[in-house]
């Protein structure tokens, strides 16, 4: 009896091991299905306040952290363990921010601080001073294979000795291809774009720093576009942009969308506001920051999900004091295949044909950038970041 129900039990395993083995051959390429919650990399985003106290005559940062708070902050960067970090304004304290970092990051070049003594200044011509550095540098893991690194300036700024001083230092953006230690690939831009003062915003003089940042938006969006492949791609930064007061959803993620090449989300908006841009000309929100982590999804290449996004508020404070001016925004992703399956490509226009019942999707849209729900009536949509007909 005892050998009747073992025989019973090996060839009920060995069934169970055929039918595993049958269902993985059939619903995988060269490689296991991902876990559900595995994570491929963490991003923090971070402007380290790193401006010296003046500039000239100029306050500029009198209650920065400085020297001691830097190391501070370094401390904290290194106590959060993640893959990259994104980092804004690292000037004139960078060996401080890097002194906890070096056992376990490696990083990119560093653009210099912002040191008078250095400087030649004319001052016949000081419409054109400027100082080189951007202050941006990203650090990552060390296991973490960079692959190609490029540093581009803005092609307009605005505020020489005024408007928050953004066009005496070179602001742009950083573009880095990274291997992960697991193989996967991933583009990091790396930004901080012009700013405007709560004064000039409070007097309506802010004119012309939104005309710089629409288009700085415009710049990256073309840079990404003519430079996208099959890889996902995550921007962070200080983009000095709020979406109730900058046209960052009609410049730069509906018109990326629009292409059909690419599906854009903002990692605030997902996870915090219930997948919602504030309206252009609405109150503000609780919550909306001046920084940003957006990521995108190559159509047809690796696509990004987001696991989990935070604002460290309470662990970026030391005896209740916050160590800098911004607060860090940290998010979790996992790198997918090919997640745009219920959609074939049967038309040689660009155009694609719904290939299932019809049904909306979380990221089905009309022309006019609304969320469709429930089944979907004839006509026209974007799909997944696809131009779909639905007839």
């Amino acid at each position: 009896m005892t050998k009747f129900i073992s025989h019973h039990i090996k060839a009920a395993l060995l069934l169970a091991c055929a039918t595993f083995t049958t269902a993985y051959a059939q619903n995988s390429n060269t490689q296991p299905p991902i876990e559900e919650e595995t994570v491929n990399f963490s991003l923090l985003t971070l402007n380290v306040d790193g401006l010296p106290g003046k500039i000239f005559v100029f306050d500029v940062n009198a209650d920065g952290p400085k020297s001691e708070g830097s190391e501070r902050i370094s401390e904290y960067l290194a106590s959060k363990d993640c893959d990259f970090l994104c980092l804004q304004e690292d000037f004139n304290y960078r060996w401080e921010i890097w002194s906890r970092l070096f056992a376990g990051y490696d990083h990119d070049e560093w653009s210099g601080g912002i040191i008078l003594e250095e400087k030649e200044i004319d001052f016949a011509h000081l419409q054109n001073f400027r100082f080189e550095c951007d202050g941006l540098n990203a650090v990552w893991k060390k296991g973490i294979t960079p692959r190609r690194h490029e540093r581009v300036a803005w092609n307009s700024s605005f505020g020489k000795f005024s408007h928050d001083f953004d066009d005496i230092i070179t602001k742009g953006f950083r573009r880095h291809e990274m291997t992960l230690s697991d193989g996967k690939e991933v583009v990091v831009y790396n930004m901080h774009m012009d700013a405007s003062s709560d004064r000039d915003e409070a007097k309506g003089n802010d004119a012309r720093d939104r005309e710089a940042r629409k288009a700085q938006w415009v710049q990256l969006r073309e840079h990404i576009l003519n430079n996208m492949d099959e890889r996902p791609i995550v921007v962070a930064g200080d983009m000095n942009s709020y979406y109730h007061r900058d046209d960052i959803k009609t410049v730069f993620i509906d018109a990326i969308e629009a292409t059909g090449r690419a599906v854009v989300k903002d990692a605030w908006v997902e996870a915090n506001n219930n997948g919602k841009y504030p309206a252009l000309g609405s109150d503000a929100i609780d919550g909306e920051t001046l920084d940003n982590i957006l990521y995108i999804s190559p159509i047809g290449g690796y696509g990004l999900k987001l696991l989990s996004f935070e604002m460290d508020e309470k662990g970026y404070k030391r005896d209740g004091v916050p160590l800098g001016d911004h607060y860090p925004l940290i998010a979790k992703f996992q790198i997918t295949n090919k997640p745009y399956d219920n959609i074939s490509e049967s038309m040689p226009n660009g155009i694609y044909q719904i290939v299932n019942e019809g049904q909306s999707t979380p990221d089905t849209y009309d022309l006019n950038g609304i969320r469709q729900t429930g089944d979907l009536t004839p006509g026209t949509y974007i799909i997944n970041g696809r131009k779909v007909v639905k007839h």
